[in-house]
Order: C-alpha cells, then sequence, then structure tokens
C-alpha cells in the first residue's frame, strides 16, 4: 500500500468514524433526527453537484428510475433518520458496531432475492452477531427491555443491506459516483417531508451546531466517498473493505473528545461480538459464487 493510499484510507475512516459523534452533538437538541437528516444531506447534495458535473455523469434510464428510489429511500432517507433517532440513547462506538452488521442482512436478503446459499458457519455468524446485538441492547437498556435505540441502528443495518442488493445491477451501467449522487438527491428530496419547522430549528441553532451539521454533510457524507473510491481504485475490494472494522475505534475515540461517549464494557464486547460474526459470515459462511460487493459498498457499512 502507498503512502498516499494510506492517507485517504485514514482520512476516510476518521471521517465516517467522526460522524457518529457529530450526530450525538446536535440530536435530539437542538435539531430533532428529521432535521438533522434533511439539513446534513441537503448540504451533501450541494456538495456532490459541482463533482458530478466535472465528471460528466450521465441521466439515468427512465427504467431504473423505480429501483434508483428504493435505493435512495434505503441508503439515505429511512438509513440516517434511523441512525439520528439511534443515537439520541446509543453512543457513538456501540452504533458504528450495529452498523456494520449490514453484511450480515445483505446476505439474508440475496438468499432470497439473489439466489444466493448460505453455507452452516454464515448462520453461525448470523447467530453471533445476533448475541452482539443483545449485549449491547442489554448494555442500553440495563436490563432484558428492548432498547429502541438499538432497534433504529439496527434498522440502519437492514437498510443499509437494501441498498446493497438493490443497487447492484445499477453500477454496472452508471458506476459508483453516479449511483451514490443519484441515491443522495434522491433521498434528499424524500427528506423534504421533515421541512416543516426546519427554518426554525436552523435559526435557533448555536452557530457550533450549524456548523457541525455543515461538516457532517462535507465531509463524511460527500468527501469521505470521493476518497473511499480512490482507495477501492488502488487496493482489492476484500482488502479495502476489511480495514473498515477499525471505523468503530475511530468512532469510540473521536465520540469520547467529542461528546464525552464512553460505551462501556458490555457495549464493547457486544460489539466484539457483533463484528466476530460479520467475519465469519464474510469469510467461512460465503456461497461458492458469492455476490461480489459493490466498489464503495464500505461507503455504507461504516458511515454515520
Amino acid at each position: 500500500m502507498s503512502l498516499r493510499t494510506l492517507l485517504a484510507l485514514t482520512f476516510t475512516l476518521v471521517l465516517w468514524g467522526s460522524a457518529f459523534g457529530g450526530i450525538r452533538a446536535v440530536v435530539p437538541e437542538p435539531f430533532s433526527p428529521g432535521h438533522m437528516a434533511l439539513l446534513r444531506f441537503a448540504v451533501a447534495s450541494l456538495t456532490l453537484l459541482p463533482i458530478a458535473l466535472v465528471r460528466g455523469i450521465g441521466l439515468p434510464r427512465r427504467r431504473d428510475l423505480p429501483r434508483l428510489a428504493l435505493v435512495g429511500l434505503s441508503g439515505i432517507a429511512v438509513y440516517h433518520t434511523a441512525l439520528n433517532f439511534g443515537e439520541i440513547t446509543v453512543d457513538a462506538g456501540s452504533a458504528c458496531f450495529l452498523v456494520n452488521l449490514s453484511p450480515v442482512f445483505t446476505a439474508l436478503l440475496a438468499m432470497v432475492f439473489l439466489g444466493e446459499k448460505i453455507r452452516p458457519f454464515g448462520w453461525l455468524g448470523i447467530l453471533v452477531s445476533m448475541c452482539g446485538v443483545v449485549l449491547i441492547s442489554v448494555a442500553k437498556s440495563q436490563g432484558l427491555a428492548i432498547n429502541w435505540g438499538v432497534a433504529a441502528v439496527v434498522l440502519c443495518a437492514v437498510s443499509a443491506a437494501v441498498y446493497f442488493v438493490a443497487q447492484k445491477p445499477l453500477l454496472g451501467r452508471y458506476g459508483a459516483l453516479c449511483v451514490t449522487a443519484y441515491a443522495t438527491w434522491i433521498g434528499t428530496a424524500l427528506l423534504l417531508v421533515f421541512t416543516p419547522g426546519v427554518f426554525g430549528a436552523l435559526a435557533g441553532a448555536p452557530w457550533k451546531s450549524t456548523l457541525t451539521v455543515v461538516y457532517l454533510g462535507v465531509f463524511p457524507a460527500a468527501l469521505a466517498y470521493v476518497s473511499w473510491t480512490y482507495v477501492m481504485s488502488k487496493m482489492p475490494a476484500s482488502r479495502a473493505a476489511s480495514c473498515l472494522y477499525a471505523a468503530p475505534l475511530f468512532a469510540i475515540a473521536i465520540g469520547y473528545l467529542w461528546v464525552g461517549d464512553e460505551p462501556g464494557w458490555l457495549s464493547l464486547c457486544g460489539g466484539l461480538v457483533a463484528i466476530a460474526g460479520v467475519v465469519i459470515v464474510n469469510t467461512l459462511g460465503k456461497s461458492p459464487t458469492p455476490i461480489e460487493p459493490p466498489r464503495h459498498q464500505g461507503h455504507q457499512e461504516a458511515r454515520g
């Protein structure tokens, strides 16, 4: 790995890890989960526009619009609204661990919709990952009650899996940048349902909170994708994706420094168990003809 590739990879991981702490800093006050998602991706949409124009991305075909709508709905609108809601009660590190469960749900969806098979070790990995989720939920609930914040972040992982499976046919026709740009713009349009009250919340927010939203839109949501595309062009996809398991370490460190998040030992153990299950699914649990990961799959796995 060259120094430039290493720097780009580190830049990406730091930005994606920082997003989880940034969300914790401004949700639910001064921004609601819906307002936060809308404002952040309005900024991301504007940031991606000149990049897309310079790269000269083409217009999508009419027959692909329903699938693009599903990609924008699952990968942007549902994912980020649920993540913002979940991080009201879930610390940054635990949220990042839970989001990284997306390959598990991707394998399940691929089995149902794409005919892929899951080996016995794959089912073992899924069980291990679910045990990790239970540990984190118990840690956040102080008991066996359902923690709705944890459930919301698990929904993020499910929506990311839908995003991966739905976008697969589009990547070959349009490329990663084009699919991501249109998903971002469509997802932002869907988030307009949260427009009522957003301007009042923005007007009454401290300037630091507004800058945090701008940072989250420009850097983790837009520019980190550009750097990730560069990394994927210089490394095998599987090797690059394996580096994303380091993202929770950045999320924990930055969350602690930014908002004083301390995940606790039970949450950390649950996160490590969950990631161990994901590793089992991605290695021993793969079918003989596995789905090739999208070239920017990690963009959603570890992204905040």
